[in-house]
This record gives structure tokens, C-alpha cells and sequence, in this order.
């Protein structure tokens, strides 16, 4: 999510030259790949059902389709897909997700990507968008249980019942939504995100083999054990008072967030990846994004923003990022 960049608290980790070697254990539960195969395999069994609908945008220069597909229980998820005006493809499409708490927001919130030639497909996050950024999407299958506010501990106790089983699964048919469009070529798909948005394209480049690569910019939800025992911002900040109040479950919690941590998802990894890590970031601690980068196993680059949080690189980023898109895809 945004952050202003004035009254963003200085958080040190660790020395730049320890996070590179930083390989923490990782807490793999033994069904890790079955319990993604059958997740994925029950979406799939659901027509993936991607509707492209001309959205009355008023721009010159960029078409915009208003998006449904069906994600994790066939559920209806929203997006966008803007591309270059009267560009009919195939093009390269960037798949795009969203940090905590935002939506798909507005069409003229994405247009940089189609504004460098590309197309790009929106995923909305599915009952979120009330905090910095529009939403959309309803969540019709809540997770049952106590939770604190937010979505982190929505259903946390059951893997089964996690709200990330099913965004995650959501992004995953992202992609396959945006590879059905006829503008769009399946074989030169990046997907990308900011903080969450990052922790949704780690995932996605392990779920997803064929992926031409993949922006992951100050990823949340990696190395959670050690975030919730070093920093009391939120997302993170939900997870330490839920688990202050059930005490005694705490490992259940945890194992549940086994299933979804970067880091897992990193060591399956295969998709050439871009990261980008704040040494100053609270919110997802660099020793965090260290621990998944470390342990990605697909080609790997990282950019270091020294003095900054969690907005980390931004507008500087999104610049060096187009710049490598351009390069990979040619």
C-alpha cells in the first residue's frame, strides 16, 4: 500500500552484507505440492469463463476492457486489460496485483505499462479495496473462525479455509485469463507486484511454469515467522495480536501460513525473476525479502533502495523495470 515517505519510521535489520547470505530454514509442510496440485485442479474443474467488456474510458491512446473471469471456486473475480489503442497483438501483457488492502482501482491508475508498448491485465483482490485503492470483488467463501481485522488471519487455523489459498489460486487464474485474450500473447506474460502484490507473483512463478519473468518488489508474506517476531507493523502487526490472544495456537496458525510463504514458493521457482528489497522497510522487514530472494531457485537479480521503506523503489523502479521488460521480451 502507499506509504508516505516523510513519516516512515526507520527500521534497521540487518547489514546489507549478512541479508545476502541470509538462508534461513524454511517450514515446508510434506504435502506442500500435493496441497497446491488438488487447489489448483478443483479451480480448473470450475470454465475459467474470461469476459472482456469495452470500458468507456475516454482515452485516445488506450483501450480498456472491464474483466470477469472465474478464480478459486469458480467465483467471479474482477479486473482490468488496457493495451496500446488499435494495437490488435499479439503483445506482451504484464499481470499485475495489488498490495494489501487495495483494489483494481480506475483504469488511469495503470497506464504506464500499455503507455510502453505493453498490454496489461489487473487482478482485483477479492474483498479487499477499502483501504487505499477501489475494490471490486466480493469474497463469497470467508473463512469461518475468529480472525483479527484485516484479511491475514481470515480462516488461519485451516489450511482448507485460508483467504490466501484462494487469492492465491484467484492470481493463478489471472494468468490464464489474460493468455485467453486474443491481443495478448501467451508466451511473453510478466506477472508483477508491490508488497502483497509481490508475495502474489512469487507465488504465481512457481504455480506457473512458462512464465517469460516476473517483478517481485518488496514482497509480503515471505519469511512470516521471522516478520511477526521483529516488526509490529501491520499486515504483519494482525498476525502478532492474533496470536497474543490464542496463545496456545500459535503453531496452528503458523502452519497454516506454511502453505503460503515466499519462501516455499521460492525454492520451486524456475521463472527469471526481478526482486527489488528497502533496507529501511517495516513492513515487510528485508531480511524477509532476503530470506525468499536467497532461496529462489530460478535466475535472480535483486535491486537494494538503501535508504528507503516499504515504498522502496517506486516510481524509480517502475522505470528500471520497464526497461528489463524490454529487454527480456525483446
Amino acid at each position: 500500500m502507499p506509504i508516505d515517505l516523510v513519516e516512515a519510521p526507520v527500521f534497521i535489520d540487518m547489514p546489507l552484507d549478512q541479508l545476502r547470505e541470509y538462508l534461513p530454514e524454511r517450514h515446508e509442510p510434506q504435502d506442500f505440492d500435493a496441497f497446491w496440485e488438488r487447489t489448483l485442479g478443483e479451480a480448473r474443474a470450475h470454465e475459467l469463463n474470461a469476459r472482456f467488456e469495452p470500458y468507456e474510458s475516454d482515452f485516445e491512446l488506450v483501450d480498456v476492457f472491464d474483466v470477469t473471469f472465474a478464480g478459486f471456486g469458480g467465483h467471479p473475480i474482477k479486473g482490468w486489460l488496457l493495451k496500446p489503442a488499435g494495437r490488435s497483438g499479439p503483445l506482451p501483457c504484464v499481470v499485475q496485483y495489488v498490495g494489501y488492502n487495495g483494489g483494481r482501482g480506475l483504469p488511469h491508475e495503470w497506464l504506464l505499462w500499455p503507455a510502453a508498448g505493453f498490454a496489461t491485465f489487473v487482478m482485483d483482490s477479492r474483498g479487499q479495496g477499502g483501504g487505499w485503492r477501489v475494490g471490486d470483488t466480493p469474497d463469497p467463501a470467508p473463512g469461518s473462525g475468529p480472525e483479527t481485522p484485516g484479511k491475514l488471519t481470515q480462516g488461519v487455523f485451516d489450511p482448507e479455509n485460508y483467504y490466501y489459498r484462494r487469492l492465491y489460486t484467484d492470481a493463478v487464474r489471472a494468468v490464464e485469463a489474460a493468455r485467453s485474450h486474443p491481443a495478448v500473447d501467451p508466451e511473453r506474460i510478466i506477472v508483477a507486484g508491490i508488497s502483497q502484490g509481490g508475495g502474489m507473483a512469487l507465488a504465481v512463478s512457481a504455480l506457473v511454469p512458462d512464465l517469460a519473468y516476473a517483478f517481485i518488489n518488496v514482497p509480503f508474506l515471505c519469511h512470516v515467522r521471522r516478520a511477526v517476531e521483529i516488526t509490529d507493523e501491520d499486515p504483519y502487526g494482525e498476525l502478532g495480536r492474533f496470536c497474543a490472544i490464542h496463545r496456545t495456537r500459535a503453531e496452528e496458525v503458523f502452519a497454516t501460513i506454511d502453505y503460503v510463504d515466499g519462501m516455499n514458493f521460492a525454492v520451486r521457482a524456475r521463472t527469471p525473476a526481478h526482486f527489488s528489497v528497502a533496507l529501511r522497510d517495516g513492513i515487510t522487514p528485508p531480511s524477509t525479502v532476503f530470506a525468499a530472494y536467497n532461496h529462489y531457485a530460478g535466475p535472480k537479480d535483486i535491486s537494494v533502495w538503501e535508504f528507503n521503506g516499504h515504498e522502496g523503489g517506486d516510481v524509480h523502479q517502475e522505470l528500471e523495470n520497464v526497461r528489463l521488460a524490454r529487454k527480456v521480451l525483446g
